[in-house]
């Protein structure tokens, strides 16, 4: 099948990388409500597109003169990081599972924080950061008592779908990734933000009043751009700590190998960014995708069985210059708890040094999509650079 293919139904122009038969029903009609917005110029469908909160999860949504803070979601700023190392296979221990507690000791994983100040400056991760924090007092009123949570929390994992993980290319060079956001500070700016839209007189007469927006030019916009922009800064510092804790783990686990880090891959996959499209200046919302502009490097993860791909954008204007934030999931997490067990968990993960226990069943690969399939239906957006096989998994 050729992609992409038009949305049947969709006012706004609407174009997927994925077959229409193969999207749930509710993720079809969520997608038809977000074209249906009079604000929306077009709306573009990644590969691993499933229903989300707010706007479906593989979204991009071109608005001229407006932002929905559902679409972006309450993990505002959540994206991925990659780093390639002079390790081969051959240098890492046979038994992973100290390196992996190791890791999990050195950076905080669940709802937990560091329980003492990180030192920024040893890990070289400074530059403009006391004007970042001097931000927080223009942040929304009711997120002020969470300063102090907020700093123990840069720099630490949450849970989820989050990850760290050692991986190998096709070299069995060892690559370091990892999947985080804007943990609860993120959370707490962007409910705060979405409950003042829906009371926004514009707003009253949507077919899903997740869909609500705030519209260029009011107060209510600019609160919530300045908001957005601290809390993106904040999930894009929090991943460059915690690779720098990563690298540092690494180093202290295999203290008699030379170790160095080629440069960093990072990327944002729940945003808004003003770019052109079709030659007008745009607010772009990426809900669950990455920008694929040409030549930009990227990763795309899959679960914790399937790894994942660095990726170079080719800049294709059909897609908004978009591509997939990884493989996507075909069932709920609650479906996933119903129909796996930790004995399916432990078979699905053969060969991964991870946690084998319920608190993650619903993390399992069979919960999620076809990494390769994924892959194959955006090979006009992405050229695949490297296959990444994981080999340690840390999870929250």
């Amino acid at each position: 099948m050729e992609f992409p293919v038009a949305l049947s139904g969709a006012k706004a122009s609407t174009l997927m990388w994925a077959p229409e038969h193969e999207v749930e029903p509710a993720a079809l009609q969520q997608l038809c409500n977000i074209a249906a917005l009079e604000y929306v110029h077009g709306l573009r469908v990644m590969p691993d597109v499933h229903l989300g909160k707010g706007a479906t999860v593989g979204s991009v949504i071109a608005m001229e003169s407006a932002i929905s803070p559902s679409a972006v979601g309450v993990d505002i700023g959540c994206g991925v990081s990659a780093v390639r190392t002079s390790l081969t296979a051959a240098d890492l221990p046979e038994d992973l599972k100290p390196l992996r507690l190791a890791v999990e000791a050195t950076i905080p994983v669940g709802f937990r924080g560091h329980d003492e100040r990180l030192n920024l400056k040893r890990l070289g991760v400074t530059a403009g950061l006391d004007a970042f924090w001097g931000r927080f007092k223009d942040l929304h009123g009711g997120v002020q008592k969470l300063e102090s949570r907020a700093h123990s929390q840069l720099g630490s994992l949450g849970g989820g779908n989050h990850f760290l993980e050692i991986t190998l290319d096709s070299e069995d060079r060892v690559w370091l990734t990892l999947h985080s956001g804007s943990r609860n500070i993120g959370k707490e700016l962007a409910e705060r933000h979405i409950s003042i839209a829906k009371t926004l007189p514009q707003n009253q007469d949507l077919p899903d009043r997740d869909l609500a927006v705030f519209l260029k030019g009011s107060p209510e916009m600019a609160a919530y751009r300045r908001d957005l922009d601290w809390a993106q800064e904040f999930a894009m510092r929090s991943r460059k700590i915690m690779m720098e804790l990563f690298k540092g783990t690494l180093r202290s686990s295999l203290p008699t190998a030379d170790i160095t880090f080629d440069n960093e891959i990072s990327c944002h996959h729940n945003y808004v960014a003003e770019e052109e499209i079709d030659g007008r200046q745009m607010l772009v919302t990426r809900k669950g995708a990455i920008r694929a502009g040409s030549g930009e490097m990227g990763l795309i993860p899959g679960s914790m069985g399937t790894g994942s791909y660095i990726v170079r954008g080719l800049g294709n204007p059909a897609s908004f210059q978009s591509a997939s934030h990884g493989a996507g999931r075909r069932m709920s997490r609650t479906k996933a708890k119903a129909t796996y067990t930790v004995e399916d968990l432990i078979e699905q993960t053969h060969g991964v040094e991870s946690r084998k226990d319920s608190g993650i069943v619903d993390e399992i690969p069979g919960a999620y999509k076809d990494l390769s399939k994924v892959i194959a239906a955006q090979s006009d957006l992405v050229d695949v650079v490297q296959h990444l096989r994981t080999i340690l998994c840390v999870k929250g």
